[in-house]
């Protein structure tokens, strides 16, 4: 079965926004759907990326330039992935569809992974 990856894109925030409560039933919400794909046994892997730093590398003809970011003026930021197997593109954008952070204003950027080994 391929694995897929769902990039979670975002626009950056401050969530000091929000209430510690709002927040915690943000959280509960990714947590029940990480649940379901596991109890469906299409879960592989997930990760939250740091709001702030992160490092862009671009090779030019001087050699290796390395830069700071992504900054909070950043139009969007992908704030982290999951990893899911499914069978086909179909497949994961069912399990896919269901993520809160469709809910919450992300955007979800789904990419089949190629086996390199």
């Amino acid at each position: 079965m391929p694995n897929f990856m769902l990039l979670l894109h975002e626009q950056p925030m401050d969530h000091s926004q929000f209430s510690a409560e709002e927040m915690q039933a943000v959280i509960a919400e990714y947590v029940a759907w990480r649940q379901k794909v596991e109890a469906d046994g299409k879960f592989v892997s997930a990760e939250k990326l740091k709001d702030e730093g992160g490092r862009h590398l671009v090779h030019t003809d001087d050699g290796l330039r390395v830069t700071d970011g992504p900054y909070a003026e950043a139009a969007e930021v992908i704030g982290g992935y999951f990893t899911i197997s499914a069978d086909s593109y179909d497949d994961a954008v069912a399990t896919a569809s269901e993520c809160p952070h469709l809910k919450f204003g992300g955007r979800i950027e789904l990419r089949e992974v190629e086996p390199t080994g």
